[in-house]
């Protein structure tokens, strides 16, 4: 490709010792850079490309775009306003615009992104449609995986992908979409047919600002969606149902307390943990050459919680805007087996015990109203304290806990600093303990401090009888809780099978 047709695709303000050339590639990275490459110079959070051009002229790049000159780099520069934008349209067009030949569905929320993409991808495959992936675990080209390395990747990888499926013939790709990438114009050049905004609670506020830019970057999706796209909308949250009048795309709403959009979740059962309810289509809407009226149809959920409830009904509209069977819906979503540590189902015996990463007062909410539903006889909470997040972070989670306490009949917490199972980035502080702490006493729920996690799920384990129920909640300093409290029940029932040990 010469290096002046790729330059149509982006404005540039100003060049220095422009030169035309055969170019081989783009690369951002200058450690990853070949012979007769565009490098282009992207500012980071952590550090500036611009830093790195002369390492990127050493490993042959031909021509580089920047957002101010360098004079003593001999290679043409091409100056332009925001390179990371730049870096979008230049992978957009060097790929030949891939997002356009594929559907492309693209979901935000706080929380629920993981599920919700991995519930949809699996509704698609079993209709038999050839899928793609992308999201926070991995980056999946028809049956082949990449692990991710970024929830959302850098808009050149993004296109790099997209082609690929392009070529694997892969026709319907889900993506979660983040409000970092969103925010740094990572995915500027997608052109989506479905986009989906479940909720909002406070989370990555430190790295954003504030709570409304943090909504401003997310509901970006929504609002700078075609007019030819559909955007689902959860009426329950008051920050998604806002949306509705902000977008050119068609507005696709459901609620599972909400009976005013064009689905509804009614006679939902939780009891068990894992929802039962009927799907009640209100209004009238067309999908992929199916069109839809009035009516209803039964669903089984597969994984537990009530957040399950409301990832499956993105996933459920996703499918029908796709053209999916009613059938084939109700039958993947009966054998869904989930996601990691989203209210998992981790031993159902004499107790049952559930890991949950517990992550926000948003996921706090929702995971502790599911318990509400449920029939067991005591909980026992094992808390992994957010380590490294501040104390503003760790008030609002224990707030959130205390909040519910009451309704559980939750008057003890074991909690933990999970001291020898996090990295020096998730260490808890002294201010954070203090913090936690101090919202409990005032809640006056007692509190087990435990130094280490095993001795934390050793102590619920013992505590725990039959008919109770153990929650293993946190996040980086419960990762290895449900490991640890398996191996723990194990060796305290010998004789229990392990085909009872669900994740063991």
């Amino acid at each position: 490709m010469k290096l002046s047709n790729l330059l149509q695709s982006i404005e540039v303000l100003d060049s220095l010792n422009p030169k035309e050339s055969e170019i081989a590639g783009l690369s951002y990275h200058s450690q990853k850079t070949s012979k007769n490459d565009v490098f282009v110079c992207i500012r980071g959070y952590k550090t500036d490309g611009h830093k790195y051009l002369q390492n990127a002229v050493n490993n042959g790049a031909v021509a580089a775009i920047v957002e101010e000159f360098q004079d003593d780099i001999r290679i043409p520069q091409y100056r332009v306003e925001n390179s990371r934008i730049a870096l979008a349209k230049l992978g957009d067009a060097y790929y030949d615009h891939p997002s356009k030949k594929l559907k492309m569905i693209g979901i935000t929320a706080t929380n629920g992104k993981t599920t919700s993409s991995y519930m949809t991808n699996a509704i698609l495959e079993k209709e038999g449609l050839k899928t793609g992936l992308i999201g926070t675990v991995n980056i999946k080209i028809d049956n082949d995986s990449i692990p991710s390395e970024l929830t959302t990747p850098e808009s050149l990888d993004l296109q790099y992908y997209l082609q690929q499926m392009v070529e694997k013939e892969v026709t319907h790709t889900t993506m979660e979409v983040s409000s970092a990438a969103l925010e740094t114009h990572r995915v500027e050049q997608v052109d989506y047919d479905i986009v989906t905004f479940n909720n909002i609670s406070r989370e990555h506020i430190d790295s954003h600002g504030s709570f409304e830019k943090y909504f401003e970057a997310k509901s970006s999706l929504i609002r700078n969606a075609g007019e030819h796209s559909f955007a689902v909308l959860n009426l329950d949250d008051e920050y998604s149902a806002s949306l509705i009048s902000q977008t050119k795309a068609q507005p696709i709403t459901f609620g599972v307390n909400s009976r005013e959009g064009h689905l509804h979740c009614k006679d939902l059962d939780l009891s068990t943990g894992r929802a039962k309810f009927t799907v009640e289509i209100l209004k009238p809407f067309n999908g992929d050459g199916v069109e839809y009226t009035p009516s209803e149809f039964q669903v089984e959920l597969g994984v537990p919680g009530l957040h399950s409830v409301y990832n499956s009904m993105v996933a459920i509209t996703v499918g029908l805007l796709s053209g999916v069977s009613i059938s084939t819906i109700q039958e993947t979503l009966r054998s869904f087996g989930g996601v990691e540590r989203r209210f998992e189902f981790v031993f159902e015996d004499y107790c049952k015990i559930i890991d949950d990463h517990f992550a926000n007062p948003g996921n706090i909410n929702v995971t502790l109203e599911t318990l509400t539903q449920m029939d067991y006889d005591d909980l026992h909470l094992v808390y992994a304290i957010r380590g490294e997040r501040g104390p503003t972070v760790n008030r609002e989670n224990a707030e959130a806990i205390a909040e519910w306490a009451p309704k559980l009949n939750l008057q003890e917490i074991i909690a933990t600093k999970s001291v020898s199972h996090v990295t020096d980035k998730d260490k808890v502080t002294d201010e954070e303990v203090e913090v936690f702490m101090d919202v409990m006493e005032k809640a006056n729920i007692k509190v087990h401090l435990f130094e280490e996690l095993p001795d934390a799920t050793s102590q619920a384990l013992q505590e725990a009888k039959d008919g109770d129920l153990v929650l293993l909640a946190g996040c980086q300093g419960m990762d290895f809780g449900a490991e640890i409290a398996l191996n723990q029940l194990l060796k305290m029932k010998p004789d229990l099978p392990k085909s009872k040990l669900l994740s063991y």
